[in-house]
């Protein structure tokens, strides 16, 4: 057995185990969804940060990088000032009052269950399109660990993941986030100085990459309005992703809440920049790549010792499997609490609830397995599917979630005209619109002004909807 297979048998070991032993904590939906709101600072900033830590930055940034140089690092130092957005701004008041799902905060703040059906429906649209991005780099890393065609590679990663996320729901997720987070830290900190030294050090890597890409730290390899707006979706979307909102949930209290995101700003900064460098011992050692995308397998695989290999291929995988399972969770109850539950059956009883949660984590687990086998979403880097999924949820969501807590004239009708109108923009611009614009920022201020205008134009919303979220006399941070 190889060392490969090795590190990897035990790595899904350990995950299944956790699995296991969140079974036995999970006794009733809230356990499920939100790990019963008890996490404290370290699981729930280390959840943050590995749930953040996607495809997308082992894969998918060192890819864009590979192919059009620095420049596009900048966008990824928006992401700190999004974190502190979310710490400083939102969740104070975003969780006076504790919910399973952040549909079911769109029916309170804005008293209707269309809305919440309405945001439950592009949360599953989204989360299918992103979970593709990841399942492809799980393909990738099946193909070159145990060699097996990426299709097949795909269905296995798949199947994991569904197994441990299905049997212990969010308990599960967030524990086996904290211990993918330190296999992602191990593997980057084990692969900086061996790459670095494979070029004789970092001042004659940095003079070697650009012998390789001459235009490596060029502003010109890519438009400077697609930086911008590229950098606002990483922004906005850091911002609004239902998978990062459900955790303020799952944390006890606001003073939880700050130390944990300071940690995962902490964890996703030092990963980013260590990404950075590896993207440039990319350029140098393997030139000639078909696509970016395989640059930090290479580095993995022919740059490193085997055991040291292994386990950074272990850490792009737990990257992977750290935000695929976050994002089933969100999905599964999307289908599950705020589709089936609140408008299908309400009536369910409280043990066919648990049937039907799990039921909806693999049915969205297997779409896009589905769609990929089919076609549909192959030859994209990863990144920009990772940027799709962002601007969707920054369109759909930044405006009624953020200006729902700031603003206490927005209405029902507001919130679905601005989910309606992004989502519509986004995905209108996306397949049109001229490709040196991101989508979100079209998506983003139809959105704004959709939500302003209609909620303008139609009655308030009654205090019981609002008093919550503004009443100094109600508002409490969430229970100790």
């Amino acid at each position: 057995m190889s060392i490969q297979v090795t590190v990897f048998a035990a790595y899904f070991v350990v995950v299944f185990a956790i699995g296991w032993l969140s079974l036995r904590r999970t006794r009733t939906e809230e356990d499920y969804w939100i790990a019963g709101g008890r996490l404290g600072w370290f699981i729930g900033g280390a959840t943050v940060a590995a749930t953040h830590t996607s495809a997308g930055t082992f894969v998918g940034t060192i890819g864009v990088m590979y192919t059009a140089g620095w420049s596009f690092g900048w966008v990824l130092l928006s992401i700190p000032l999004a974190y502190w957005f979310v710490a400083a701004v939102l969740a104070p008041r975003f969780t006076r009052v504790r919910q399973l799902t952040l549909p079911a905060f769109m029916e309170d703040r804005y008293y209707s269950k269309g809305v919440r059906g309405l945001a439950a429906g592009i949360v599953l649209i989204a989360t299918v399109v992103y979970i593709q991005a990841q399942i492809v780099a799980g393909g990738l890393i099946a193909n070159i660990v145990f060699g097996v065609p990426t299709e097949w590679g795909m269905l296995g990663f798949t199947g994991i993941l569904l197994a441990y996320t299905v049997i212990g729901g969010m308990i599960a997720v967030v524990y086996t986030d904290a211990f993918q987070l330190v296999v992602m830290l191990l593997g980057v900190l084990f692969a900086l100085p061996l790459a670095v030294r494979q070029t004789d050090g970092l001042d004659n890597l940095l003079y070697l990459v650009e012998s390789a890409h001459p235009m490596v730290f060029s502003w010109g390899t890519l438009p400077g309005t697609l930086l911008f707006t590229m950098g606002l979706a990483f922004f906005l979307g850091s911002i609004a992703t239902p998978e990062r909102l459900i955790r303020l949930y799952a944390m006890k209290d606001m003073k939880t809440i700050r130390r944990g995101m300071l940690f995962a700003l902490v964890a996703i900064t030092g990963i980013n920049l260590i990404v950075f460098v590896l993207a440039l011992a990319a350029i140098v050692l393997f030139p000639a790549l078909p696509t970016g995308d395989l640059a930090m397998p290479m580095v993995a695989t022919a740059v490193l010792p085997p055991t040291l290999g292994a386990v950074m291929l272990a850490a792009i995988t737990a990257a992977m499997m750290s935000t695929v399972d976050s994002l089933l969770i969100v999905a599964g109850s999307a289908l599950s609490v705020d589709i089936y539950q609140n408008l299908i059956h309400p009536d369910v009883t409280p043990r066919r609830r648990m049937v039907v949660d799990r039921m909806g984590i693999v049915v969205v687990g297997s779409v896009p397995v589905i769609l990929l086998l089919s076609g549909v979403g192959e030859g994209e880097l990863v990144q920009f599917i990772v940027l799709l999924f962002s601007a969707l949820m920054a369109s759909s969501f930044v405006v009624p979630v953020v200006g729902g807590v700031l603003w206490r004239r927005a209405t029902k009708e507001g919130a679905a005209a601005a989910m309606l109108g992004g989502v519509s923009t986004t995905l209108t611009w996306e397949a049109y619109g001229p490709e040196h614009i991101d989508p979100v920022l079209p998506g983003f201020l139809v959105s704004a002004v959709l939500w302003t205008v209609v909620s303008l134009l139609t009655p308030p919303p009654p205090r019981g909807a609002v008093d919550p979220y503004f009443s100094d006399a109600v508002a409490q941070e969430m229970d100790p």
